[in-house]
């Protein structure tokens, strides 16, 4: 990520192709579903928005991670709500897909304000005045949306104009999605090679606990407010599984520091590990969900 070409074009350019996948997906109905599930809809929410934060904070506290710049990475990566990857996920988990999508494009209208306040507290916070600009808020807003929600939105109007012609770009745009996911993530570690075996032995576990933890706060939340089995499991993974493409884009294209992609780049890896877990343990469960 030496080049502007690659973090002011091809980051932002790759999220938004992997966001208008996602708003291929979308129908208006997912927006009005937090109404036929409040307590669902508001508790993983609530983890996603709130809890998550507060813990991202917390943990880099706990863990006594030194490097400033590591540090604010894991809280831009804390402030990233999960993305299309944690609908897969749910909906292999045998968890509730619906809910999942319901609570994804919510938490994903709602990040586009939170993150740049987050992300200014962890700069304030982590960083020697005069080290680092802050975002500007409501430039930050507006190029969220330009790379977020605008393709989500173009996503969603051809799909409501062409149903059949969104279904049938739906899996090639899911393909590609993952392939640059993949590519971002190598780009991340590949720019920060010399850095990176030593970051990891300090951000790993700050990004495991992260991840395990908001993975087990999601289900016993659900599971405190009586929820059904999918819905645990999609409360669960909309928790713990974020979006780490955005917080590797959020890094190197707004705060152009590639040291702070690399929290989001290592908890990317984690991730996936422990989402391999995850639907390993739904699928061995043999309890069949029940329906939401």
């Amino acid at each position: 990520m030496e080049t502007n070409y690659l973090t002011d074009i091809m980051l932002p350019l790759s999220l938004a192709i992997i966001m208008l996948g996602m708003g291929l997906s979308l129908v208006p109905a997912d927006f009005k579903r937090v109404f036929l599930y409040p307590k669902a809809a508001s508790v993983g929410i609530l983890n996603q928005i709130i809890i998550l934060p507060l813990v991202g904070f917390l943990l880099v506290w706990l863990f006594g991670l030194d490097n400033p710049e590591l540090a604010v990475g894991v809280m831009v990566l804390a402030a990233c709500p999960g993305g299309p990857t944690s609908n897969l996920i749910s909906h292999i988990s045998k968890g509730d897909t619906a809910l999942s999508i319901t609570l994804t494009a919510i938490s994903s209208l709602i990040a586009v304000i939170t993150i740049p306040l987050i992300v200014n507290l962890a700069l304030s916070i982590y960083m020697q005045q005069g080290d680092y600009v802050p975002l500007p808020v409501f430039d930050t807003i507006f190029k969220l949306t330009l790379i977020t929600l605008l393709p989500v939105s173009i996503g969603m109007l051809i799909r409501n104009k062409a149903v059949g012609f969104a279904q049938r770009m739906n899996k090639p745009v899911k393909i590609i999605s993952g392939i640059l996911l993949v590519l971002i993530i190598l780009a991340a570690i590949l720019n920060n090679r010399e850095i990176f075996v030593s970051s990891f032995q300090s951000v790993g576990p700050v990004a495991l606990s992260l991840n395990a933890g908001m993975l087990i706060i999601g289900y016993l939340s659900a599971r405190l407010l009586r929820l059904n089995r999918a819905q645990r499991i999609t409360i669960s993974v909309e928790s713990g599984i974020q979006n780490g493409t955005l917080g590797i884009t959020i890094a190197s294209t707004l705060l152009h520091n590639d040291v702070m992609a690399i929290s989001p780049a290592i908890y990317s890896l984690i991730m996936f590990m422990t989402a391999g877990m995850v639907i390993a343990r739904a699928h061995l469960g043999g309890k069949k969900p029940v329906a939401a």
